[in-house]
């Protein structure tokens, strides 16, 4: 599944335009290599995202096309 799709359906970022520019931005890393938004995303891959002073990191879990509200966290673990 492509990077940005994965942070909109998994809701570490609401909006898959949004996903976009950070990765565009070079905020969204992928095992430690900037990413770009087409970059396939695999379980067990690690995701790290900046925002503003605050740095997000988790490893995928799971990845699905589409998931419920509620279960949006089961497809990643906070790092």
């Amino acid at each position: 599944m492509r990077l940005d799709k994965f942070l909109k359906v998994s809701r570490l970022i609401k909006r898959r335009t949004v996903a976009n520019e950070a990765c565009d931005a070079g905020r969204v890393m992928v095992n430690g290599k900037a990413a770009k938004a087409s970059v396939s995303v695999k379980a067990g891959d690690v995701i790290e995202i900046a925002f503003g002073t605050r740095n997000v990191k988790v490893e995928v879990l799971d990845v699905q096309e589409t998931v419920r509200k509620d279960d949006a966290s089961d497809l990643y673990r906070y790092l």
